[in-house]
């Protein structure tokens, strides 16, 4: 295995909490110790280690994958410094130092994901996207590859509402795969302007948006004010008051605050 140094804080348990918590993920695999994702039709196992991180295969295919993956793009320690003075990071940041907000490396599979997730408990969503998984992507070793756009563009909605999808969801998600919408010249755009490109999609609205921004693109002021487990994380305070109190560090805020949540 070839070894990636991570500079700053990180904790490798915190950061892939997510990847164990909600049930197993075909496609992001916690498997005997490490993370499993599929690349290029290669599975990678990305494991803890001093100071950063081991991965096999490890190259310039997989690396930006893995960096995405880890959250290696957040600044911590700016964000650290703004939270040390605010009455409500302050204490809990401490208590998850290093850890960094995994990003959905792909912007097609965040978007079906955040389809999958509208309106049921993430334990459902998961288990209704491994099945969507294991019936149009591919198994490599032990981690599964997302089906591919073009292959959800040729199915057929009843095939999506066999494996657990409502037909509305059904719908939305192959009228995106069949869309012109370029996703990857998203990243390219302002806030204001994927929002604005991704709900003129059928189905997605500003939640899947919001969430899109910062799980996908990173965008350190994403701040996705009607999901309901951040509403109750930052209770008593009014969401919007929120986004402005965890200005300019909405994204990174909101996912310390649900970690926390999760993680008592």
């Amino acid at each position: 295995m070839a070894f990636l140094a991570v500079s700053g804080p990180f904790d490798f348990d915190l950061t892939t909490e997510r990847f164990r918590v909600f049930g197993v993920d075909r496609a992001s695999l916690w498997h005997e110790g490490g993370l499993h994702r599929v690349v290029g039709g290669r599975e990678v196992r990305i494991e803890a280690a001093p100071g950063g991180v081991e991965v096999e295969p490890l190259d310039g295919e997989t690396e930006p994958v893995v960096r995405a993956v880890l959250g290696l793009v957040f600044d911590l320690e700016a964000f650290y410094a703004w939270a040390a003075d605010d009455d409500i990071l302050a204490a809990m940041v401490p208590r998850l130092a290093g850890f960094r907000p995994s990003l959905s490396p792909d912007p097609f599979e965040m978007l079906v994901g955040a389809v999958t997730s509208q309106q049921v408990s993430l334990y459902s969503a998961l288990a209704i996207r491994n099945r969507l998984i294991e019936r149009f992507g591919e198994r490599a070793v032990e981690a599964w590859a997302f089906p591919a756009r073009e292959r959800l563009a040729a199915a057929r909605e009843d095939e999506l509402v066999a494996v657990g999808f409502s037909r509305r969801k059904a719908e939305y998600v192959v009228a995106l795969a069949r869309s012109e919408l370029d996703l990857d010249a998203l990243a390219e755009l302002s806030d204001d302007e994927v929002r604005a490109r991704l709900v003129a999609q059928r189905g997605i609205g500003e939640w899947t948006a919001e969430w899109f921004l910062a799980r996908h693109l990173a965008r350190p002021n994403a701040w996705p004010a009607g999901d309901l487990a951040l509403r109750k994380a930052v209770a008593p305070l009014d969401i919007d008051a929120a986004r402005v109190r965890f200005h300019p560090f909405e994204n990174l805020s909101a996912h310390y605050l649900l970690l926390s949540k999760r993680v008592p």
